[in-house]
């Protein structure tokens, strides 16, 4: 079962201003489909939080588009920028991606975003984020949630 962007926010509202942040940081990130083989394919994507939604746009017949159309899984990991830093943590959004042919619903998404015609979108439904992170320089945190469960922290030295 899958949650669209809101329900995320919702229910873990820190954590989901610390995604934003982190996806927000940079332009591009790490999208990772499924080729038809099954394998993975890693490619570089923009995300963007609008309308209580986490959509993922992409150029016309793109080998990422067209795996999502084939099969809608996806993991998309925020770009980590420079150095070892990782201000906010490592942070990783899994789902499945859905393409939206509505001309409506594409129209205001353009005017809010203005990308170049023509493209793919995909509207996401959320399986799982997880954000990593250093504590104190003493621990590993691992935050995971889930649509439907508590937010799981995990901490190891």
């Amino acid at each position: 079962m899958g949650a669209n962007w809101e329900t995320f926010v919702t229910a873990e509202p820190d954590l989901a201003k610390t995604v934003e942040e982190r996806f927000g940081a940079f332009t591009h990130h790490v999208l990772a489909t499924l080729r038809k083989d099954g394998s993975p394919r890693t490619s570089g994507l923009e995300v963007r939080f609008l309308n209580g939604e986490l959509w993922l746009g992409m150029m016309p017949d793109s080998l990422k588009a067209l795996d999502l159309r084939r099969d809608p899984r996806f993991a998309v990991q925020a770009n980590p920028g420079e150095g070892t830093g990782m201000g906010g943590g490592d942070v990783r959004i899994s789902g499945r991606a859905f393409e939206v042919t509505d001309a409506r619903v594409k129209a205001a998404y353009t005017k809010e975003v203005e990308p170049p015609e023509p493209f793919h979108l995909f509207r996401t439904e959320l399986t799982e984020v997880t954000r990593t992170y250093v504590e104190d320089d003493k621990y590993l945190v691992v935050q995971v949630w889930k649509p439907g469960a508590p937010l799981r922290t995990i901490k190891r030295t």
